[in-house]
C-alpha cells in the first residue's frame, strides 16, 4: 500500500474510533458513512468446567514421525544425490505385506516400480516427481516425495533430511490428495472432502524441539461449487500409523 494511501487509511480508522464508530459523510458523496454499531467483544466461554481432562490421546495420527530410512545411501551428504525411486522402494521392502501379493492394498504399486527405470514421474513409475527445498532451516535442502498408492486415489506424501550422513523421514502421510503445496518451513496438503463445496487443508511445520513436522493446522474451508468426491480420505490409512 502507498504511503499516503496508507496514511489516510491510518486517519480514517482514527476518527471512527474518535467518534465511537459513527462518522457520518461530510457534505460530499466521497466523505465518510456509519457502518453501523460495533459488535460487542465476547471472550471464549469455558464449558464443563468439572470434568476431568484426558491425559492421553483417544486416536493415534503419527504426530511425531522420524524414521532413519534402511539401505539408502546420502553421498555427500546431499539430499540431491539421493535416489527417490530407490527410497520408495525402502519403504516398500520394509512393509512387504501392503506391496506384494495379489491380496496387497498397494499391490499395484508394487507390481508398477518395475517401470521407474527411467526415473520418477516417467511413464508407469508411480514416483512423482521429487521437489526439493529448505524445510528445516539449516541451510540444506531436503526431499519432498510423493508416490501414488494404487490400485485406489491414495498418495503417499514423504517428506526427508539428512542428518549425521543418514536419510532421516520426518513427514508422513496418505490420503487422497487434491493438491500439494511448500509455504516457508511448511507442506500444505489439500484434499476432498464429502460436504459438497469444501475440502480439507492439513499444514505440517518444521518444529525443531521434535525435529518433526508436526501437524500444525487442520481445517475444512469451502471452496465453490465442487461436489463431494468419493475417494475423500478423511482418517489417514494403517499405513500411515505404522
Amino acid at each position: 500500500m502507498p504511503v499516503r494511501v496508507r496514511a489516510r487509511a491510518l486517519a480514517v480508522a482514527a476518527l471512527l474510533l474518535a467518534t465511537g464508530g459513527t462518522a457520518t459523510a461530510c457534505g460530499d458523496a466521497g466523505g465518510l458513512r456509519s457502518a453501523g454499531p460495533t459488535p460487542t467483544a465476547e471472550g471464549p466461554a469455558l464449558l464443563w468446567p468439572a470434568l476431568p481432562p484426558a491425559s492421553s490421546p483417544a486416536y493415534e495420527i503419527g504426530e511425531v514421525e522420524r524414521e532413519v530410512v534402511k539401505g539408502v545411501r546420502v553421498p555427500g551428504g546431499n539430499v540431491h544425490t539421493v535416489d527417490p525411486v530407490a527410497v520408495v522402494r525402502a519403504e516398500i521392502d520394509a512393509h512387504p505385506r501392503d506391496y506384494e501379493g495379489s491380496g496387497a492394498r498397494f499391490r499395484e504399486t508394487g507390481a508398477r516400480m518395475a517401470e521407474c527405470a527411467a526415473g520418477p514421474g516417467r511413464g508407469g513409475c508411480p514416483v512423482l516427481a521429487p521437489y526439493y527445498r529448505d524445510l528445516t532451516g539449516d541451510g540444506h535442502d531436503d526431499l519432498t516425495l510423493g508416490f501414488r498408492q494404487l490400485p485406489g486415489e491414495l498418495t503417499a506424501v514423504r517428506v526427508y533430511t539428512v542428518e549425521n550422513g543418514r536419510l532421516v523421514r520426518v513427514m508422513l502421510w496418505d490420503d487422497a490428495v487434491s493438491g500439494v503445496e511448500l509455504a516457508g518451513r511448511s507442506v500444505i496438503i489439500r484434499s476432498p472432502s464429502e460436504v459438497k463445496g469444501y475440502e480439507y487443508r492439513l499444514q505440517w511445520s518444521w518444529d525443531p524441539e521434535q525435529r518433526a513436522m508436526l501437524l500444525t493446522h487442520d481445517e475444512m474451508l469451502r471452496t465453490g461449487g465442487r461436489g463431494p468426491s468419493a475417494t475423500s480420505s478423511r482418517v489417514p490409512s494403517p499405513a500411515e500409523s505404522r
